[in-house]
């Protein structure tokens, strides 16, 4: 065995999950991964648990021992393969079996590299990092096609309803303004020490023709010049609701900062309980001007009313709406939230948001909590508070 000289810097959360039934292996393995910097190393000694393991564990990569007893090498192979539905976990294989057949046969099953026995540390360094390095890189690449996928659908459906008039698009909207607006539904925000709801975010659902998400018909609306129009009625439409809330659960609403500049405690009357009420400006519109942002809610913040950012970490104006607004609550965005568990990059994000937020008295909440993995992590960074379909979806209140 060699001494070690390679480290490896940027993969210190990633999770490699050893397998070989020889306990010598397997320490061995931890310590020269352990000194190159990889702190999250899971060992399994018994081949019959792998299949458990790949389920609680998730590895972003294997290293696999081919002659074991139980299941060998070949039979986890292909039971990896399959969990890993297509997706890209490779899988370093252990053997001192170096035969023709040996390698042919795990290459045909999925496996991505190969490590001889015994083992030389600067050669299991490397080899870790090539497959480390090809693993983030997918991750990534699936992350922008995701991204990219989202945008072509939105320009799909501009590129659609661009061909309808003008006169017809804002007759659709409105028609659904003269039915009363959209409909509403509420998630839940959820305590992620104690699993208490904190209160219920209103989201709007319209049951008109044609059938689309309630982005695309708020985008028509400013398109047509109703989109405050369609907004007042959703915040209308939502405080309706309030009553059905216990007194200690707050109501987060959406609003753009045309809204807000809309004088909405005119327009809803002196009536509302804004201190039960949270209004969530989203950080995906320029704010130009802060200053009207600042005075338009200073009477809402007056009576109560709480002002939460939201999409942190998405949208145009990342902390500038944090350090012009002040809020009581910023929400890290579902594209900083997902796959935080396993991306290093999102986890130093989060964690500077949180200690950002502790240093302004404001409350982070994390959406798009969607594994319990996401959660445990966000949890241990010190996000308190959270929705996602893992703690509740949109629906009825109950």
């Amino acid at each position: 065995m060699t001494s070690q000289t390679s480290q490896l810097p940027g993969f210190v959360d990633a999770r490699v999950l050893i397998v070989d039934d020889n306990q010598a292996n397997t320490s061995l393995l931890a310590m020269i991964l352990s000194r190159a910097g990889l702190g999250s190393n899971a060992i399994c000694n018994d081949s019959r648990e792998v299949p458990t393991v790949l389920t609680d564990y998730s590895p972003d990569l294997i290293l696999l021992d081919l002659h074991m007893p139980h299941l060998d090498g070949f039979a986890l192979l292909e039971i990896i393969n399959r969990r890993a539905a297509g997706q890209f976990l490779p899988v370093l294989v252990l053997t001192a079996d170096t035969t023709r057949d040996a390698v042919h046969r795990a290459l045909r099953l999925g496996a991505h590299d190969f490590l001889t026995k015994p083992f030389d540390v600067e050669e299991v360094t490397m080899r870790v990092r090539n497959l480390l390095r090809t693993r983030m890189t997918y991750l990534e690449l699936r992350r922008h096609n995701s991204r990219l996928q989202d945008h072509l659908e939105s320009f799909a459906w501009l590129s659609e309803i661009t061909q309808d008039s003008w006169d017809v698009r804002r007759a659709r909207i409105e028609g659904v303004l003269a039915a009363g607006g959209p409909r509403m539904v509420f998630q839940p925000v959820v305590d992620l020490r104690t699993e208490r709801i904190v209160g219920y975010e209103a989201l709007a659902r319209f049951d008109n023709e044609p059938a689309r998400g309630p982005d695309q018909w708020f985008i028509e609306a400013d398109a047509v010049g109703l989109g405050v129009d369609l907004e007042v009625q959703a915040v209308r439409t939502a405080l309706t609701h309030l009553p059905q809330l216990t007194t200690d659960e707050f109501l987060a609403i959406n609003v753009s900062p045309a809204t807000a500049l809309a004088d909405l405690q005119t327009q809803l009357g002196a009536h509302t309980p804004w201190d039960r009420v949270v209004l969530e400006l989203t950080e995906h519109v320029l704010i130009e001007d802060y200053s009207s942002i600042q005075h338009a809610l200073q009477s809402l913040r007056a009576a109560g009313a709480s002002l939460s950012v939201d999409d942190t970490g998405a949208g145009f104006a990342s902390l500038r709406h944090i350090l012009n607004l002040v809020p009581d609550y910023v929400k890290l965005d579902i594209s900083l939230c997902r796959g935080v568990d396993h991306d290093p990059a999102r986890r130093a994000l989060a964690s500077a948001l949180v200690t950002f937020a502790q240093d302004t008295n404001a409350v982070i909440i994390a959406e798009g909590i969607e594994t319990p993995e996401e959660r445990t992590t966000l949890l241990n960074l010190g996000v308190y508070h959270g929705q996602g379909y893992l703690l509740g979806r949109p629906g009825r209140l109950p």
